[in-house]
């Protein structure tokens, strides 16, 4: 009778070795894209795997710099800057990459680096290339850290701009030197409105916050982009 008590059990704890096994050797043979065990790969084609490790960033600040490094993409960290106003500056970069930003190298946090390096090569560049017929050589930003509440109220929480997570776009350069300004370009229906709206859809594919000229009057002329604790694509 123990016996056939038991049986049941054992049925149940075979199955359950037989699936770890099974999971443990698909692991072993699955692409470095798919693994979910490899550092992100900045460079390779998006994948369902991709925002998951994007998130992991934040969660494991040790990660970030692999994901770099394994893209074999430039990492050039800051010092930490402690503060107990909440403007602490920690697991900082400068913004580098093809797109040159003006001014240049900003200080970002770097899961925002990481978001950024997946919208210039999956969003930007392609909408660019489609919508007008060439390709972005330089950003103009209005700026990443600033030890300041949220709009800059007197009292309420911090911006993610206090902590260098987020960076204000307000124009783009193209190769064949136009200029794309959220100021003079987001209404009406050309070419240059049609790919400002196209950026900001594709960005909230990356960036946690993206908040753009139909949110408010205070962002009338530039994309806030970055990497906070909450969803919103405005």
């Amino acid at each position: 009778m123990a016996f056939q008590s038991a049986a049941p059990i054992m049925r149940w704890l075979l199955g359950l070795a037989l699936l770890f096994g099974l999971v443990a050797l698909g692991l072993r043979h699955l692409p470095p894209e798919w693994d979910p065990r490899r550092p992100l790969d900045l460079t390779a084609a998006p994948n369902a795997l991709t925002g998951l490790k994007l998130r992991a960033l934040q969660l494991q600040p040790d990660l970030c710099p692999a994901a770099f490094t394994g893209s074999g993409l430039p990492f050039l960290p800051v010092p930490d800057r402690p503060a107990d106003n909440g403007c602490a500056i920690e697991h900082a970069v400068r913004l580098t990459g093809p797109v040159r930003a003006m001014p240049a190298n900003p200080v970002v946090t770097c899961p925002l680096a990481a978001a950024w390096t997946l919208f210039e090569r999956n969003t930007l560049q392609p909408e660019a290339r489609q919508l007008l017929g060439t390709e972005v050589t330089a950003i103009r930003h209005y700026g990443t850290y600033a030890c300041r509440n949220v709009n800059h109220a007197q009292a309420g929480r911090r911006s993610q701009h206090a902590t260098a997570n987020a960076i204000d776009i307000a124009g783009f350069v193209l190769r064949d030197g136009r200029e794309v300004k959220l100021a003079g370009n987001w209404g009406g229906s050309g070419p240059e409105s049609a790919f400002l709206h196209a950026l900001r859809d594709g960005a909230c594919r990356w960036f946690r916050g993206v908040l753009g000229p139909e949110y408010n009057a205070a962002h009338h002329d530039h994309f806030h982009l970055d990497m906070g604790p909450w969803r919103i694509c405005r």
